[in-house]
């Protein structure tokens, strides 16, 4: 593999390993560790579930509602830590 070919499979590989740290972040912050005590299987059976609901017939409107609900926590987390820094 030429030096150039590697650099490039580091610097893809760095982005998906950053991409599937920040996922997990979201699943700490939305609490779930805690409200599941850390059990996989219930974080993946209910990750399953969502992926069923988004490709069944209430899809667009399961994604419209949780793209709200997400932006809605996240204005709120913002104006928190702005609030927090003017103090």
């Amino acid at each position: 593999m030429a030096r150039n070919d590697m650099r490039v499979w580091q610097v893809e590989r760095r982005k998906r390993t950053r991409h599937l740290i920040e996922l997990g972040g979201l699943v700490v912050k939305a609490g779930i560790i805690e409200l599941t005590n850390d059990d996989r299987d219930i974080i993946y059976g209910a990750m399953l579930w969502i992926a069923a609901k988004l490709q069944n017939y209430e899809g667009e409107h399961a994604r419209d509602l949780w793209a709200a609900k997400g932006k809605q926590a996240f204005d709120a987390e913002r104006h928190e830590v702005h609030k927090n820094h003017r103090t």
